[in-house]
């Protein structure tokens, strides 16, 4: 299928346009003053899966009980400032170097539509850092639900539909397979894999799959993706 044939593509934000790994890393070794030789990166992804597994409310507010499990897991001393620390840290999560430039291009040819499990505080933040470049946006806040349920699908087709949208005419890009591929194929959507780990062993800061799910589109950056999309 032609990129021609979609009007809209939607995004998943945290993990394919925002590089909550790296900030992640960062901001634990700052506060914890821990290397990589001493601190691990899977050491750190594996107790902070579990942790926001454990405090899976708003992320603009709940990180910092991450932080503090996180810290709990691997047996660090913590305090409520560096904990504050972490979650203000979250708000300033890194874009990836393509992020913004490939989302211009993007935005010339189609309507573009943030879908993130981030609350509508942490959005606004990660929106700026990307230049603001969606047409429309649904976050937590909204869908009442967060991916992989399928009721944020639903919510975000309902909204699409009202601007005259079909179900058909959307792509769906992320990095995600278990928060995104893998339920937005199971529904119907054609889907865009943008492996933003690839070359990388495990699945880092985002919970594995038993099973990857095979794109209808498969990229390792944004920037590959626009470039395809320009190429025709």
């Amino acid at each position: 299928m032609p990129f021609s044939a979609f009007k809209v593509l939607t995004f998943d934000v945290v993990g394919t346009l925002i590089d909550f790994e790296t900030g992640i890393l960062q901001s634990v070794r700052r506060l914890t003053g821990k290397t990589p030789a001493e601190l691990s990166d899977d050491a750190i992804f594996e107790p902070y899966k579990r942790g926001r597994d454990a405090h899976y409310e708003r992320s603009s507010g709940a990180m910092a009980k991450v932080y503090l499990h996180l810290m709990k897991e691997l047996g660090l001393p913590a305090d409520e400032r560096a904990a504050e620390a972490f979650q203000m840290d979250v708000l300033r999560w890194p874009a990836f170097p393509d992020s913004a430039a490939a989302l211009r291009r993007l935005r010339e040819r189609f309507r573009l539509v943030a879908m993130t499990n981030a609350d509508r505080a942490a959005f606004s933040f990660y929106s700026h850092t990307l230049g603001n470049p969606f047409h429309d946006s649904v976050t937590c806040d909204e869908a009442g639900c967060a991916k992989p349920d399928p009721q944020f699908f639903a919510f975000n087709r309902g909204r699409q539909s009202a601007h005259g949208f079909k179900q058909e005419e959307i792509l769906h890009v992320a990095q995600s397979q278990h928060h995104d591929i893998g339920i937005a194929k199971s529904l119907g959507y054609r889907t865009c894999w943008i492996e933003r780990r690839q070359g990388q062993a495990g699945f880092g800061g985002t919970p594995a799959v038993a099973k990857l799910t095979t794109p209808d589109f498969h990229f390792p950056t944004l920037q590959a993706l626009a470039d395809a999309v320009d190429a025709g």
